[in-house]
């Protein structure tokens, strides 16, 4: 099989899609009988996923391995941030947490004994040996002038991968014209000649209106515009960004069982709920309104990065009263997590380890007490549920004095397992207990598996159908 460059998808910013088309290519690379593998030198993410080692990594390099059809490993993802402030994350490097760091120190030059830089270039390297080709996805815009020096994830490591990059803008959010020209005229003129190609992503409407647009935008860029990729509604790929759950504020529905999520400051791993909120028997949504909660059939506790200071937060806001007095009323409540923590008796912190709050009472719906330790907790997981087997993993700090998985009373559920509502067996068992007659039980076993291969595969031939892949196949061929 012929070598192929490295290629990075490069946005010209936040959310414009970079991680669903590299995912795609990941799908279309193996497609086409190569052996690709997704790479990201730096995530600054909540959503994270355990490797089979046991690490931590960003669960959007987790899916992009996915679409390849390899395991997720480190490498993937060496560096990877997690926010537990509006000005501290947790530091995990190679998958495990070294410490939090403030912004500023964390980009601040010389701040660290560790030289990043060398460490996500070593796992790129170790990488590029065992596939090809390398996917890589860059990190918010391409043009953050102020922060090149200091740059490890865009075009400082193109040039270490020797990659081509292909530059993705959103015309969906508007300004796409400005937002692609802007970020190629920003770069030096050594790094405009690695930017060999535009993907115009998310397009509403008549593709032909945009004709004149693309010629105008390689004319004035003078790079070609491989492709114009629509909007789509009935492609389902797990969401990297919690600005996804904006659009998920649902009212309550009749005839469905209603599933509150808490909205949680600090959400993470919010793809929890993905199959869950897929069941047509279902109306999943994201609250924070302690009326929706009451009315709710079903309320999850999610998990969060500042699992105090989410908990004080509830406290304040009158959910945490809400969840209490809704478990008295009969309805269940599922904990996941940092939600598993809340629902004991109390959470306790002696070391600081996510900030200055010491000590909370939790809800006292289990019968668990929780410590915050440095130890973290990383590992995929089998586990036993109504006699089948299930899957999911674990990412926790704390540990709880219990040595059960899952934790279950009278209608109340707490896990520290993440997946945990993927699995079949669960799902039926919590419709059917608190679903009552409004929900019968699907005759047909769900593969949660084999449901995100064909999404997939949808998503390649989306792609496939929208951009010049035989162009881009003659860019990382080139020898130029």
């Amino acid at each position: 099989m012929k070598q192929l460059h490295p290629i990075m998808f490069a946005g010209t910013g936040s959310d414009v899609g970079k991680s669903i088309v590299a995912a795609a290519f990941c799908r279309i690379f193996k497609q086409d009988g190569y052996q690709p593998a997704p790479f990201k030198a730096q995530n600054m993410a909540l959503n994270s996923y355990a490797t089979p080692e046991g690490f931590e990594i960003g669960r959007a390099q987790a899916v992009q391995a996915e679409a390849a059809g390899i395991a997720c490993h480190t490498d993937m993802n060496p560096l990877l941030l997690k926010p537990q402030s509006d000005h501290t994350s947790q530091v995990v490097l190679n998958g495990k947490p070294i410490g939090n760091k403030d912004a500023y120190d964390y980009w601040r030059k010389g701040s660290s004994e560790i030289d990043y830089r060398k460490e996500v270039c070593n796992a790129f390297d170790r990488l590029a040996k065992r596939y090809n080709p390398i996917v890589m996805e860059g990190a918010g815009s391409i043009a953050e002038i102020n922060l090149k020096d200091r740059d490890l994830v865009n075009m400082s490591m193109v040039r270490h991968a020797k990659a081509d990059v292909i530059l993705v803008g959103d015309i969906d959010r508007g300004g796409v014209f400005a937002s692609v020209y802007g970020s190629i005229m920003l770069q030096s003129p050594e790094d405009r000649k690695l930017i060999k190609g535009i993907i115009i992503n998310k397009f509403r409407g008549d593709m032909r209106l945009f004709d004149e647009g693309r010629k105008m935008l390689e004319e004035i860029c003078g790079v070609p515009v491989l492709g114009v990729i629509p909007y789509y509604k009935d492609i389902y790929i797990e969401e990297e960004d919690s600005v996804s759950l904006e659009k998920k504020h649902r009212q309550l529905a009749e005839g469905k069982v209603n599933v509150a999520v808490v909205l949680l400051r600090h959400i993470s791993n919010y793809t929890d709920f993905d199959t869950l909120e897929r069941d047509p028997r279902v109306n999943l949504f994201y609250t924070n309104n302690t009326s929706d909660i009451q009315q709710a059939d079903i309320i999850i506790l999610p998990g969060t990065k500042s699992t105090l200071d989410d908990l004080l937060e509830l406290r304040r806001n009158g959910c945490a009263q809400a969840i209490q007095r809704a478990h008295r009323e009969g309805k269940m409540v599922i904990g996941i997590c940092g939600g598993y923590q809340m629902l004991g008796e109390s959470i306790e912190d002696p070391e600081g380890i996510e900030g200055d709050i010491a000590r909370l009472p939790g809800l006292g719906l289990l019968p668990i007490h929780t410590t915050m330790g440095k130890t973290k907790t990383t590992q995929q997981v089998s586990f036993q549920f109504e006699g089948q087997e299930c899957q999911g993993y674990e990412i926790h700090q704390g540990i709880s004095d219990t040595d059960q998985p899952i934790m279950q009373t009278d209608h109340c559920i707490g896990t520290y397992i993440h997946g945990f509502l993927d699995n079949a067996p669960v799902i039926e068992y919590i419709l059917r207990e608190k679903g009552k007659m409004k929900s019968e039980k699907s005759t047909v076993a769900f593969s949660y598996a084999a449901f995100k291969n064909e999404q997939y595969d949808k998503l390649a031939a989306h792609v496939r159908k929208h951009v010049d892949i035989e162009r881009i196949y003659q860019i990382i061929t080139s020898n130029d």
